[in-house]
């Protein structure tokens, strides 16, 4: 297993050899990764549309960040992108594995992260608890980042996305998810250094409505409609 040493993070480097030993462990993927030759260029990070690539990086956060383990770490970790960066110190992982691991352990916080290039948004993760709230519209990889948000002014600025800045703010659930909501949430923002990528934590301040009450809210709502007959 290689690795590209001029990255200097010990997160990445355990990352992508988790990955391989994913290729060599999983069913499958040995035929189906060296089914062109005798080397496979991996393309490790949840970046790739793959599904071999895919089932691989998801083996290595099992492997490096192990559930129970994981979630007994994160009620001592506190909120938002400082737990994930305590959490990513204590499992010696990468920021972005960390953020994603962290999303999926959260099923009851209204949450998701967002990596983005420019003015470009490589993937979103959400967590069950926000994927179940009706009407959200769900982040496709190469959308466009929406205009009225933190992380779209930052990323203007490509000399804070690598020197690894970082900033703060609130913008609407609607902003970036659509849907009629209109929620306030947090922005958690940090560039990602020599990647020239942003890692953007979204975290839901109000409680989200019950889907009871919006189910009743929408009979009512077409209850007052008015109807024609011909």
């Amino acid at each position: 297993i290689a690795y590209a040493t001029h990255i200097d993070n010990i997160g990445f480097q355990h990352f992508s050899v988790a990955h391989e030993l994913g290729h060599y462990f999983l069913p499958g993927h040995i035929d189906a990764v060296f089914a062109d030759g005798d080397v496979h260029e991996s393309r490790a990070g949840f970046a790739s549309g793959d599904r071999y690539e895919l089932e691989a990086d998801h083996f290595a956060a099992g492997l490096l960040m192990p559930r129970p383990l994981f979630t007994d770490a994160m009620r001592r970790a506190g909120d938002g992108l400082a737990a994930i960066e305590t959490l990513k110190d204590l499992c010696q992982t990468s920021l972005t594995a960390t953020a994603i691991r962290y999303i999926q352990c959260s099923p009851r916080d209204p949450m998701a992260i967002v990596l983005s290039t420019g003015a470009q948004i490589n993937y979103c993760f959400m967590s069950d608890a926000l994927k179940e709230v009706d009407g959200l519209n769900w982040i496709r990889k190469r959308e466009l980042l929406p205009n009225d948000t933190v992380t779209f002014t930052f990323n203007r600025d490509a000399s804070r996305v690598r020197s690894a800045d970082r900033a703060e703010g609130t913008s609407s659930l609607q902003d970036w998810f659509g849907g009629r909501h209109n929620i306030e949430i947090t922005e958690e923002v940090i560039g990602l250094g020599s990647y020239e990528k942003t890692l953007t934590v979204l975290t839901v301040l109000d409680d989200l409505p019950d889907p009871e009450e919006t189910e009743e809210e929408d009979a009512l709502v077409e209850s007052w409609q008015p109807k024609f007959r011909r």
